[in-house]
């Protein structure tokens, strides 16, 4: 599976041939460097380890610092594997640019990690009605979950239940998502929707 490490800038839109105005999401993806090449014999499987992002000496400990120094790159912020990665001819030390990885056209996966809203109740949450309407002294049910559980048997709460709690914050993967364009000297990516995470967070996208 080939893939790249991209920071999300933000969204716009184009025109296709057709006319048509296309919502895209901007990724800056790359230049990533081979920071482990993993082989069947040493490893047991065949990937490749990519890192992205300059991090701060202070920031990273020294186990990776000597991870990093063995590749002869700076420190980095992202680092993730790819297994069974298409281009084997990547050697420690060596970058991969979006050119390499990806055409226009290319259906693709992107993965991150959604904006956390904090904790938040069933309407918001789940999209619940809420419980009646204003009136016959339904002053504070609004927005109210309402009854949770069940007569005698059970006689607990299922578990599973949609309830109020945490919203976001998880990781999420998008399918079949487009490449709708590609600009090597800006290391950009345009994909056609919308992409998880916030503004300057970072996704991995997939072929």
């Amino acid at each position: 599976m080939n893939g790249i490490i991209g920071k999300k800038i933000g969204m716009t839109s184009i025109f296709n041939e057709d006319g048509k105005n296309i919502a895209c999401t901007v990724v800056e993806a790359g230049p990533c460097v081979v920071t482990q090449v993993k082989t069947m014999e040493s490893d047991g499987y065949e990937a490749l380890q990519l890192a992205y992002g300059e991090a701060k000496d202070k920031n990273t400990n020294k186990p990776m610092k000597g991870h990093f120094a063995k590749a002869k790159t700076s420190a980095k912020r992202k680092v993730v594997e790819f297994r069974d990665f298409d281009i084997v001819e990547k050697a420690l030390g060596d970058t991969v640019t979006i050119e390499e990885v990806f055409e226009t056209g290319d259906i693709i996966n992107v993965v991150g990690t959604t904006k956390g809203k904090g904790f938040q109740g069933v309407v918001k949450r789940h999209g619940f009605g809420g419980v009646g309407q204003a009136t016959h002294g339904q002053h504070n049910r609004l927005r109210a979950p309402g009854a949770i559980g069940a007569c005698s048997y059970p006689a607990k709460v299922v578990k599973g239940l949609k309830m109020a709690g945490q919203m976001g914050n998880k990781r999420v993967k998008m399918t079949n998502l487009e490449v709708v364009g590609l600009f090597p000297e800006k290391n950009l990516i345009l994909v056609k929707g919308a992409v998880p995470g916030a503004k300057g967070s970072f996704v991995i996208i997939e072929k």
